[in-house]
């Protein structure tokens, strides 16, 4: 007997779009094929729907001090809230400050961590490293951590993890030698300092101005320059949360150039636009986040890189700030809203309807965005990001025609607002497995399911493009 087998499904992986059933065991997937005779302990009937592999967001702040405050969800009602949209792994950011070691803030992370509901892995992002900090990073200190991933902050140069040019040449040569990926928040930090002061000193205070002092141009020639450091130290580049049209064309004009370049983008960029900041009064705020929306018209061309593969996968910079008491710390100047907004519960939902329903992707391409390539790319394929016998059991049984009308009181974020208020969807989850264990049903967290019962996913090292590869040499067990 199996603990778990789903009937009637339509199983849809990167690849592969079949028919058949999936028989679940001991938290790994152990058959698929059509009408498989097995008794089991639980029988789900997923006529109608699709079973995909569950959803990656690779890209998550949870518990995450900011300009005074801390992010509003913790791992607890940040994982319940991906699990009811579908996520079975998030990666989120272990964020480190100067006067911090590696293992201080490591294990840090893996305390706050204890409370996750999913399965979860680390990146790290990166202040100015000491010489012997830079040795640690080559040595593969972090790599034994199961940190393959190490990220620079080109914004926010004049915060705690600014990084100048010297400290991310210097980063993306420690990776190289220990076999990690770097990522950039790519934006000009010095221009977008001089514009945000200039602003304020205009008496340009409120949150309208802030994509004002952070246009598209100076995201791409941040994509741009960390594109040349990282080709300098042959190494390949990852840009997180692409929003503009200008950047995506840097992107692509440095792949032109042979540049081993991967990207993501968010649905916010994808499905909400700037005009939200011309909202009454300080409302804007809620939409605050960096990179700032962009103009509606630049929407097509990021879908369009999606579709094609030269942006690879979405991802949620989820970073949850409460309008009524967090955001309104910046009340009397833009630059002090803390930057972010809640996003993984409904991402992918979005994405299935402005994506397959409107055409513009298939459904193997949905599950390469929504799972496949975050895997392969962060060292997680195949145990995550496929439906194939030896995987974890990690699925969702999604049904492609139930509408949503998105609204707070529907979602469960910590948070007083969505950006989405309003918004109608159709495609939803019906049922989140997580390693074999039903983790939500009908988009609502199965609340017997234990805080702390997520696991800490070790991932791989980088060892060359795992898109060409087709993930065989990245995966781990």
């Amino acid at each position: 007997m199996v603990d778990l087998l789903i009937r009637n499904g339509e199983v849809v992986t990167d690849t592969k779009h079949r028919h058949a059933d999936v028989a679940v065991d001991g938290g790994s997937i152990v058959a698929i094929g059509p009408g498989l005779e097995l008794d089991a302990a639980e029988v789900i009937d997923a006529a109608g729907k699709y079973v995909f592999p569950g959803f990656i967001d690779p890209h998550t702040h949870m518990e995450l001090p900011v300009a005074g405050t801390v992010s509003s969800d913790d791992f607890c009602s940040g994982t319940r809230a991906a699990a009811a949209g579908g996520i079975t792994t998030i990666v989120d950011f272990v964020s480190m400050v100067p006067e911090q070691t590696f293992e201080e803030v490591i294990g840090l992370w893996r305390t706050k961590a204890e409370k996750a509901v999913i399965d979860y892995g680390f990146h790290i992002i990166v202040p100015e490293l000491t010489d012997d900090q830079l040795a640690q990073v080559a040595a593969g200190d972090l790599l034994a951590e199961g940190i393959s991933t190490i990220k620079c902050m080109m914004a926010y140069k004049r915060g705690p993890q600014g990084s100048g040019d010297e400290n991310l040449l210097k980063v993306i040569h420690a990776a190289v030698r220990a076999g990690m990926l770097p990522m950039v928040h790519a934006e000009n930090g010095d221009a977008v300092d001089v514009q945000a002061d200039r602003l304020i000193a205009a008496g340009m205070t409120s949150p309208r101005y802030h994509p004002c002092s952070r246009p598209g141009i100076v995201e791409a020639e941040a994509v741009n320059r960390a594109g040349m450091l990282a080709a300098l130290a042959g190494s390949p580049m990852y840009i997180v949360h692409l929003s503009s049209c200008e950047a995506l064309e840097a992107l692509q004009m440095a792949r032109a150039r042979g540049w081993d370049m991967y990207a993501e983008t968010c649905p916010q960029y994808l499905t909400l636009d700037d005009s939200l900041y011309d909202a009454p009064g300080f409302e804007a705020a809620k939409y605050v986040c960096s990179p700032p929306l962009r103009p509606r018209e630049g929407q097509d061309e990021l879908w369009s890189a999606l579709a094609a593969d030269a942006i690879h996968l979405v991802a949620s910079d989820h970073c949850s700030f409460r309008y009524g008491d967090q955001k309104v710390l910046g009340k009397a100047d833009f630059r002090l809203i803390p930057n972010g907004m809640p996003v993984i519960e409904p991402m992918f939902s979005l994405i299935f309807d402005r994506g397959v329903r409107n055409g513009r992707m298939d459904v193997q391409r949905f599950a390469a965005v929504s799972s496949t390539n975050a895997a392969r790319i962060f060292g997680m394929y195949p145990r995550k990001g496929t439906i194939e016998v030896g995987s974890d059991a990690d699925l969702v049984i999604f049904d492609p025609e139930r509408k949503r009308t998105l609204s707070r009181r529907a979602l469960h974020s910590n948070v007083d607002y969505t950006p989405f208020e309003g918004c109608e969807v159709v495609g939803l989850p019906a049922v989140t497995i997580s390693r074999g264990t039903v983790v939500a049903r009908d988009g609502e967290p199965v609340e017997t399911v234990a805080a702390g019962r997520g696991r800490y996913i070790a991932r791989s090292p980088w060892t060359g493009n795992p898109l060409r590869q087709g993930g065989g040499k990245h995966g781990n067990s």
